[in-house]
């Protein structure tokens, strides 16, 4: 079992890959619960549950956990205070008391919604992270960052909660629908380009393994990107400063998805777009070697399909507006310098977006 180790300021926790891992969940689990005595609570998607919940439920037997479990509606569609609401009542109505612990198990809307839930119930309860998409294993889940999305953006209520441990297993992603798992590359491609550049020639050289699921190159994959999101968060809990570097692609990423009600884009996909609009706003104001923007964006492109573009370059300037990456009127852009390394710039006109997302309708429809 590889153990990768998060330091915060508030807390140290680890995060556990291993092909596998799922059937030694309930053992983990039961080792950093509050009391011998703590109930849990799953919170899960319906298809995950059907797929996944039997070996999690006989993991936690074999630990001695009583659990309780919270079904939600698959998608971003739960992601809203209303759900969050709903979550937490029914917590009350069984007796959870501060003692209970929260276990997301599924992908990024999960692990948003359910560490935000540990958050808030009775103003913080123990959470686990056993994410069951690429995505949540290699960003999400780690971290601490909860939230629910408002009509007018993405995740613009939340708070940082971080988890007892993360618990990813790279066989769960064997039933993992194809653009789910694209999606989620998407995030790997993320990765190489701000810290890391040899992770970012293996997406490179290795495209047909890592697509075709072969989980020894997964299991590297969740591995490097795991590191560097540990990394990030260790030197910066609360976003102040490093930890913005994580939001490469985010920014119009974020955008896209607004602009289009969260249901034409996967999270990851959003983001894809968003790290070829980044490149192509970076070499258009002279932060962005064309052949460094060349290199990302056809590395976005090969691991498509990605769907189109529609949003109006217009329209996604005043989404900006309302971003959490806005600050005093100017949008903070991650903006690669080379491969594996990025820097933060907020002098980019309106201009240079419209005329960045006018690429992304061209590069989406040939």
């Amino acid at each position: 079992m590889k153990k990768i180790e998060v330091k915060t300021g508030s807390s140290k926790y680890p995060i556990l890959v291993e092909r596998g891992l799922l059937r030694r969940a309930g053992k983990i689990i039961a080792k950093l619960l509050p009391s011998r005595k703590s109930r849990c609570y799953v919170v899960a998607a319906a298809p995950v549950w059907s797929l996944w919940g039997k070996a999690l439920e006989q993991s936690l037997a074999a630990a001695n956990i009583e659990y309780k479990l919270l079904e939600l509606a698959d998608g971003e569609r739960s992601k809203t205070v209303t759900v969050l609401e709903q979550l937490a009542e029914r917590m009350a109505s069984t007796g959870a008391d501060r003692s209970c612990a929260v276990i997301a198990f599924g992908g990024g809307v999960t692990g948003d919604l359910a560490g935000l839930l540990a958050s808030m119930y009775m103003r913080g309860v123990a959470l686990f992270q056993v994410p069951t998409t690429l995505l949540a294993q290699v960003d999400a889940a780690i971290g601490g960052k909860t939230g629910v999305n408002l009509r007018t953006g993405k995740n613009l209520l939340g708070t940082f909660h971080q988890p007892r441990a993360v618990i990813s297993d790279p066989e769960l992603l064997v039933t993992l629908p194809e653009r789910e798992l694209r999606a989620g590359l998407f995030e790997v491609i993320k990765c190489g380009v701000i810290r890391d550049g040899k992770l970012f020639e293996a997406l490179e050289q290795k495209k047909q393994a890592i697509v075709g699921r072969d989980l020894q190159q997964m299991e590297r994959v969740i591995l490097a990107s795991a590191r560097i999101k540990a990394q990030v968060v260790s030197a910066d809990e609360r976003e102040s400063d490093l930890r913005r570097i994580l939001n490469f692609g985010h920014t119009i990423g974020h955008a896209l998805e607004a602009d289009t009600g969260y249901k034409h884009f996967l999270h990851g996909e959003a983001v894809g777009w968003g790290m070829a609009a980044a490149a192509m706003i970076g070499t258009a104001v002279r932060k962005t070697p064309a052949d460094v923007a060349q290199r990302i964006v056809s590395t976005v492109l090969s691991y498509s399909p990605l769907p189109e573009v529609n949003s109006r370059g217009e329209d996604i300037v005043k989404r900006l507006q309302a971003d959490k990456k806005t600050i005093g009127g100017k949008v903070n852009f991650i903006l690669p310098i080379s491969v594996g390394k990025v820097a933060i710039y907020d002098k980019v006109s309106n201009e240079v977006i419209v005329d960045a997302v006018d690429q992304l309708h061209y590069l989406s429809r040939n």
